[in-house]
């Protein structure tokens, strides 16, 4: 429940105390699994993304400005090409949210993965950090990318325009740093300070159509800028100290008025955000996912029939997903390719040329209808679902149905260590082999003990 506005308990400094604790800090056991489980399935995703060309052109950018550099330098996840330290940071970042198969926060709207797990590693390869203390950094991340915008208010900062998801992965991103950089806990609120001067984002975001802005605001923005606020306070500048508590702060201005600050300490270090972080189980956005597993379920029933129509009815905003020129993002075109295909790959998922070019995809797409239901939205402080109900009419009259109340993966239903080990296997072996895909698994799980974490790097590195 919303707290009152009016609430002024100070949060900066128990936020400042736990982000310079981090790496002193012992998780719980589930954190630590969970905290394991997304930095494999981030990696994952980094190296299933690295050729396509949000990454391309990422990579070529961050090569321009420092690449070959010697001092402050750290590699670009993915390959064994180096850069400058925060230009290495944000092409990698752009590599992990490349395509739609990340992990994501829908209560906060934010992937924090690629900012966060870039960063950290980024930082460690260069300051020599240990696994369990990039692990120490990374849960921090995650814990503040999914508190930020819920203390803002989510409301808020949809009524403003701005992109919940540029905002979380930047503080997140900042928090990984600061911790691993090592900075005391009077020099956590000036990292704070230059984050709230870089907090950006615009949800026209929903009008990219190649990925490339998307994966600029969801991951390298705010890996760019939340490296760069702890780098700068790690190299002496000082801004103001009390931005989340001052009433003239970023945090008490009018914009957020309404918001809860206080969710930014509520149980710090008791209970987490981790467990409300998603798990992608498809290459495609969260809100198409239960429509995508409904239509798979039913793609045997239709192979080889002609389909009439196709009525897809979800809640939240339907819209989006009905027009959006993006293909993972666009449910007209993947329930029209899985349809066709029986099945849905990685490369279908993510194909301009044949969302635009392929004639018997354009003709099923005009048969497909997206509707908003009402029934499936959740009531007022509920948590958000995502859910979709898929209705097909053949040609000879039959009428097949799939409801989804929710896919696996969602916070309601997570999946196993099993599954998202599964799914990291399938999304690596094709860029590295199994053999080699098992490995980063295997090295994954024994983060903990790994006296080096850029081992994680050279692992994932091209072959």
């Amino acid at each position: 429940m919303t707290k009152p506005a009016q609430d002024a308990r100070p949060v900066g400094d128990a936020l400042a105390a736990y982000v310079a604790g981090a790496l002193h800090s012992r998780p719980s056991a589930s954190d630590r699994e969970l905290g394991l489980l997304h930095i494999l399935d981030t990696l994952a995703s980094i190296v299933a993304c690295r050729d396509l060309e949000p990454a391309v052109l990422a990579r070529g950018y961050a090569l321009s400005l420092s690449g070959g550099t010697s001092r402050y330098a750290a590699t670009i996840l993915g390959t064994d090409e180096r850069a400058g330290i925060v230009d290495a940071a944000f092409a990698s970042a752009m590599t992990g949210h490349g395509a739609e198969i990340n992990d994501f926060i829908p209560s906060a709207f934010v992937q924090p993965g690629p900012a966060v797990l870039s960063v950290g590693l980024a930082v460690a390869e260069v300051k020599g950090a240990t696994g369990a203390e990039l692990l120490s950094a990374v849960i921090a991340g995650y814990e503040v990318a999914g508190r930020m915008p819920k203390a803002l208010g989510v409301d808020n900062l949809r009524r403003a325009g701005i992109a919940n998801h540029g905002i979380g992965p930047q503080f997140g991103a900042a928090v990984t740093a600061a911790a691993l950089l090592r900075l005391p806990q009077d020099k956590i609120a000036d990292v704070f300070s230059f984050c709230a001067q870089q907090a950006s984002g615009s949800w026209q975001w929903l009008l990219d159509v190649e990925h490339i802005e998307k994966a600029f605001v969801f991951a390298g923005m705010g890996a760019r800028d939340g490296l760069h606020a702890a780098l700068m306070v790690a190299a002496g500048f000082r801004g103001v100290r009390d931005c989340l508590d001052n009433p003239g702060g970023w945090m008490r201005g009018p914009l957020f008025s309404g918001g809860d600050r206080a969710y930014l300490i509520e149980d710090l270090g008791r209970r987490s955000e981790l467990p409300h972080t998603a798990f992608k189980r498809y290459p495609v956005g969260g809100p198409t996912q239960p429509a995508v597993e409904a239509l798979l379920d039913l793609a045997s029933d239709v192979a080889g029939a002609d389909v009439a129509s196709v009525l897809i009815e979800m809640p939240g905003r339907w819209q989006a997903f009905r027009d959006a020129a993006m293909p993972a993002l666009n449910l007209r075109y993947l329930a029209a390719i899985i349809l066709l295909d029986g099945r849905l790959d990685f490369v279908g998922a993510q194909s301009l040329q044949r969302m635009a070019q392929d004639p018997a995809a354009r003709a099923l797409m005009d048969k497909v209808e997206i509707r908003h239901d009402p029934a499936q939205e959740a009531q007022p402080g509920e948590p958000r679902t995502e859910s979709a109900r898929v209705a097909i009419v053949l040609a000879d009259g039959r009428r097949l149905e799939r409801y989804v109340p929710h896919v696996l993966g969602f916070p309601s239903h997570p999946m196993s260590a099993a599954d998202v080990e599964a799914k990291a296997a399938d999304l690596m072996a094709p860029a590295l082999g199994a053999a080699r895909a098992q490995s980063v698994i295997d090295a994954v799980r024994g983060l903990e003990a790994l006296p080096d974490a850029s081992a994680l790097i050279r692992l994932i590195a091209r072959p």
